[in-house]
């Protein structure tokens, strides 16, 4: 297991969608056994594969003590009359954080290192978390989703910090 360096915004791999995971072979371990040693850490809440630089549909998640990961997630349920919009960050766009609109429930599903289901689902913060991992698997940031307002403050503050 490799604790490995985050993807910064502006890295190619980061808005590029991954592709499906076909074989669990023992690279696919040692990508979970990454995503997993990667996410606990202090304030990390998931972390997508491409977000370590490896396009593959995976994910892992650390919230509330729970720490997990998912293969080929695909995001089945949002709720779609219950929203939340709190501040949202992202390690792959340091020291930023916008008031971002999500599902306040969300459910995604695929499978594990041995090919059994995965269902990954919750409300408020966990719900925040699959839909934004998700969006990475998509090649989509956070910063997407903003109001106008915030992504021009946004970008205004990445060019700032020269990124």
């Amino acid at each position: 297991m490799a604790f490995r360096d985050i993807r910064i915004i502006g890295d190619p791999v980061l808005r590029t969608p991954c592709d499906p995971i076909t074989d669990r072979d023992a690279t696919v371990k040692a990508l979970v056994e990454d995503l997993l040693e990667t996410v606990d850490d202090e304030g990390r809440a998931g972390l997508a594969a491409n977000q370590i630089g490896v396009s593959l549909r995976a994910f892992s998640w650390n919230i509330d003590g729970e720490i997990g990961y998912v293969l080929n997630p695909v995001l089945v349920e949002v709720s779609d009359e219950e929203f939340q919009d709190g501040d949202e960050g992202c390690l792959s766009v340091p020291g930023l954080w916008y008031p971002t609109e999500r599902a306040w429930y969300a459910r995604a599903e695929g499978i594990d290192l041995d090919g059994r289901p995965v269902v990954v689902e919750g409300e408020e913060l966990m719900a925040r978390c699959i839909q934004h991992e998700c969006d990475h698997l998509d090649g989509r940031l956070y910063l997407d989703r903003l109001s106008r307002t915030h992504r021009v403050q946004a970008m205004k503050a990445l060019r700032a910090q020269g990124l």
